[in-house]
């Protein structure tokens, strides 16, 4: 496959990494985002992204796109990659945006692969690897978080990720399988404990996690859902903000408030954890993934956890298809992407190696 030269779109945290990993995996790397950034090791434009006539020259003369752009960007850069037969990658969770990614993959001569992240992208990946484990599946939860090592206040939280993404996770509905039915459920509901390494946390449906797994696995789990990770408390105090002070109706302003009382930190760590029940040799049998990741150190510079696995994660699928190991065009849906295979890549090894 004819996959060497990359336009990635947005040098955010995310972005610059997903820059830097991809050229020290052998790609040739170009940056665009509204401003040029002078800290890279490959070669950046000053672009507006809601230009579509620059946008659509840039894409045009590359093989792959990599969107690391707000979800609302995501649609037109799609729609022109489609017509360039340009491979399409991003980090979306937004689930209207992939619905409309996936009619466009019909037909493609390009892949088309949106929610190549952390969660919708790597958690799919896990669930369908433990599914897979068992002749028939009764429930598969799925669950990731992005936390403050060192949490403060109430929220234990920082902002770390796009604040309008964490706005919609915790206001949009929830898809999910229950009882083998197929349906939408709220956010912020079916709060549960986890402990991992020791630490007590809690969590919740939120929007977006899942992808299409709800579409690939109906009819062959019985209950599939996804939840947030975050430390215990936190879900009451978000359901005070929105709901009783009805910040739901300003999104925007909601985001502010947040991004401004909790801002990034540096010291993160990414929880994963993922479970299958079900038959096994008609023996009723369970099966975990459970990880914590850490921030760590590539070429120099220390790379937050939320970060660095997702821009590993995007990073990751990019080489699979230049090897081959994704259909060569089409719509791509993460769960069939193999775990072994993801983890045999370059980036993917970096999720065994922090």
């Amino acid at each position: 496959m004819k996959l060497q030269s990359i336009l990635v779109l947005g040098l955010g945290k995310v972005g610059k990494l997903v820059g830097v990993l991809l050229k020290k995996s052998g790609f040739r790397v170009v940056g665009a985002a509204r401003n040029s950034k002078r800290d890279l090791p490959y070669e950046t434009l000053a672009v507006d992204v809601t230009n579509a006539s620059q946008i659509g020259a840039l894409i045009n003369a590359h093989d792959a796109v990599v969107s690391c752009l707000p979800y609302h960007y995501n649609l037109p850069i799609a729609q022109q990659a489609c017509q360039s037969q340009t491979h399409y990658f991003d980090l979306t969770e937004d689930v209207p945006t992939t619905k409309a990614i996936i009619r466009l993959g019909q037909g493609a001569n390009s892949i088309l692969a949106p929610q190549c992240g952390l969660a919708p992208g790597y958690i799919a990946i896990i669930g369908a690897a433990l599914a897979e484990k068992f002749d028939r599946v009764r429930h598969l939860k799925l669950r990731v978080g992005a936390l403050p090592q060192h949490p403060t206040g109430r929220l234990g939280y920082a902002f770390n990720w796009s604040p309008e993404g964490v706005v919609n996770e915790y206001l949009n509905d929830c898809e999910v399988i229950e009882g083998g039915v197929q349906k939408w459920i709220s956010p912020m509901e079916w709060v549960e404990r986890l402990v991992i390494d020791g630490i007590p946390l809690e969590a919740f449906t939120t929007s977006g996690g899942l992808g299409t797994m709800c579409d690939t696995y109906l009819g062959i789990i019985d209950n599939l859902d996804y939840k947030s990770i975050r430390y215990p408390g936190h879900v009451e105090v978000m359901n005070f903000f929105f709901h009783e002070l009805l910040m739901r109706e300003n999104r925007k302003l909601a985001g502010e408030i947040l991004t401004n009382a909790k801002p990034p930190v540096q010291n993160d760590v990414v929880y994963i954890h993922a479970s299958a029940e079900g038959h096994q040799a008609e023996r009723l049998a369970r099966e975990e993934f459970v990880s914590a990741h850490y921030p760590i150190e590539i070429d120099g510079r220390f790379w937050s956890a939320i970060s660095w696995t997702t821009a590993a994660s995007v990073a990751a699928i990019v080489e699979m298809a230049r090897s081959g190991r994704l259909a060569a065009k089409g719509f791509i849906r993460q769960e069939t992407i193999s775990l072994a295979k993801f983890r045999q890549t370059t980036n993917g090894r970096l999720f065994q190696a922090d």
